[in-house]
């Protein structure tokens, strides 16, 4: 397990790497959803299946969404229209998926893997709630917040 565990940190370390010196945007996302994946992997060897799940569903998921929809909000007219077509070449994806392969074959490999030999007790839905919705309620809510104040932020700094 813990092959799984330093192989999903340094894919997670070099897409975010990558999403950090990215100048495209759309470049950006695509490592940011192979670092948010490769981060519930982690989950996933240190025995937090859920919080696993949830990485993926809430921020490979949901936050992308978002991060595209602030993208098509923007909207700055044909020249990106074209290029986006550009965008859309295979040899874009050739990047992300070279580091996400790796991701399925950890993922695949350890749910084919005895759970005996996790090291550590699986983290259920009710740890995790009574965590967030306990000690660190303020946390969840200020980060809510953050997001939020991005969304905003960006919106007025692209306005015409």
């Amino acid at each position: 397990m813990s092959e799984m565990f330093y192989g999903s940190a340094i894919i997670a370390i070099l897409a975010t790497l990558m999403v950090i010196t990215r100048t495209n945007i759309v470049h950006a996302l695509l490592y940011f959803i192979v670092s948010l994946l490769a981060i519930a992997v982690i989950f996933y060897t240190l025995g937090a299946p859920f919080a696993a799940a949830l990485e993926v569903i809430v921020y490979a998921g949901a936050i992308m969404v978002m991060f595209l929809f602030v993208v098509m909000m923007l909207n700055l007219g044909q020249v990106t229209q074209d290029q986006e077509r550009a965008w859309l070449q295979p040899s874009l994806w050739i990047g992300p998926t070279l580091m996400a392969i790796p991701l399925l074959i950890e993922v695949v490999y350890g749910i084919n893997m005895n759970q005996a030999t996790m090291a550590h007790t699986p983290v259920g839905a009710k740890e995790i709630g009574q965590a967030l919705f306990g000690p660190y309620v303020l946390a969840v809510e200020l980060a809510s917040m953050l997001l939020l104040a991005g969304l905003v932020g960006a919106f007025h700094l692209a306005r015409k």
